[in-house]
């Protein structure tokens, strides 16, 4: 007796949720809604001709809903009773008239788009460089659906062929994303970046030029001290050493985001590279720094506004002060803050680890595997911000810097 097919509703549609491998939802007479892994949701139509198996895709939901669903597929029923075979009959649509939609530039733009809000401003700015200027003329008018591995590869070794291996990885990421978001809304059928897997020679790591000798560091701190350029970008450089932020964490800073009252910064999840929202203790030296800076700036957006208020000062501000103070590429650059502090807290002044690590934003997770919260060990990181800065004077002022003695933690 064949099995009994209880139609969908709109509702189990609706709330039908994703699960860790795909599954099907079916309606009746060869209908079904296949349910993937990321949340995509998307109508499939089986049948059989010449005695052979097929799937026709009818679209994804809620784009395409229940009814119209069922029409496509009764449409289809009506081809098949015809001895029509109605995955023929698409792709001889397809072939004759194309729809601009389904081009690789569009969806690379919906995709951009749909997901901006969650990066950064210049990170968002960055993705879409990328595809304008390493995409789009060649692949860009091209049917998404119709795009093989080859094809991409030829792309991305145009890239590497002028010297840019590392983009060339990091497009080949960005077009992972973009077919991914196409499989999802129902576009196309795979992603073919996933075949070039090994396909690249892999980039040689780079690691940031950081100065970790204390020594050196008060020399670096003496000339900053002594900087004779910009202001803002003199007060950049200040804090740097103090806060740990990442260079665009740290000059897309607002002034929304610094409550002098509880001595904290908090930027918001958006600017972060993790995509948590992230609170920095504000040592003495920090404050007055910053309320230096806000006689200045205080009235606009953000702390180091660039040639137009509206903007941040360009990420390449602290870089050219830094060479302009004497400090080579290959000796410190605009990240290496990070690595002094990490190194000197660690090895010198013996920090606990995890202390640090929550303060430099990276992932650190609790015994069960859970991420701690933003605030995590916050009155700890407080008096190891202060010590920290309190060590950064004593290595300005030339003096003999001992390791800080330690207490029992």
């Amino acid at each position: 007796m064949p099995k009994i097919i209880k139609p969908l509703t709109e509702i189990k549609v609706r709330n039908a949720k994703s699960k860790e491998k795909a599954y099907k939802l079916f309606d009746g007479d060869g209908l079904f809604l296949l349910i993937t892994p990321p949340g995509g949701k998307l109508w499939r139509f089986k049948y059989r001709f010449n005695a052979k198996e097929k799937i026709l895709t009818l679209g994804s939901y809620p784009e395409i809903g229940l009814l119209v669903a069922r029409h496509k597929r009764d449409e289809a029923r009506k081809l098949l009773a015809n001895d029509v075979d109605p995955g023929a009959v698409r792709k001889a649509q397809k072939e004759a008239n194309i729809r601009e939609t389904e081009t690789f530039e569009i969806i690379a733009r919906e995709w951009h788009n749909r997901f901006k809000s969650t990066w950064t401003g210049g990170h968002a700015d960055t993705i879409m460089s990328r595809m304008e200027r390493d995409l789009f003329p060649w692949i860009g008018k091209r049917p998404i659906a119709e795009i093989k591995a080859p094809e991409l590869l030829a792309v991305l070794r145009r890239v590497e062929s002028r010297g840019a291996l590392e983009s060339a990885h990091r497009i080949r990421t960005i077009c992972g994303q973009v077919f991914r978001y196409a499989v999802a809304t129902g576009r196309a059928e795979r992603d073919p970046a996933a075949d070039l897997k090994g396909a690249l020679p892999q980039p040689t790591e780079k690691h940031m030029a950081a100065i970790t000798d204390p020594k050196k560091v008060g020399q670096l701190l003496r000339a900053i001290d002594s900087y004779e350029g910009s202001f803002v970008v003199k007060c950049a450089l200040q804090l740097a050493p103090l806060v740990f932020l990442r260079p665009g964490e740290l000059r897309h800073g607002e002034w929304k985001e610094i409550s002098f009252e509880e001595a904290l910064w908090n930027t918001p999840r958006q600017k972060m590279k993790m995509k948590e929202p992230h609170v920095t203790p504000l040592s003495q030296q920090a404050i007055e720094i910053l309320k230096e800076l806000h006689k200045l700036t205080g009235s606009g957006r953000y702390l180091f506004p660039g040639r137009t208020p509206d903007r941040p000062m360009s990420e390449n501000a602290i870089i050219a002060a830094l060479r302009r103070m004497g400090f080579e590429k290959s000796e410190m650059s605009a990240h290496g803050f990070r690595a002094m502090a990490r190194t000197i807290l660690d090895e010198i002044l013996h920090i606990r680890p995890d202390y640090i690590e929550h303060q430099l934003a990276h992932a650190v997770r609790d015994p069960n595997g859970r991420a701690y919260n933003r605030t995590a060990h916050l009155d700890e990181r407080r008096k190891m911000m202060q010590t920290w800065a309190d060590y950064l004077d004593g290595l300005k002022t030339g003096a003999k810097v001992l390791p800080f003695k330690q207490t029992k933690r």
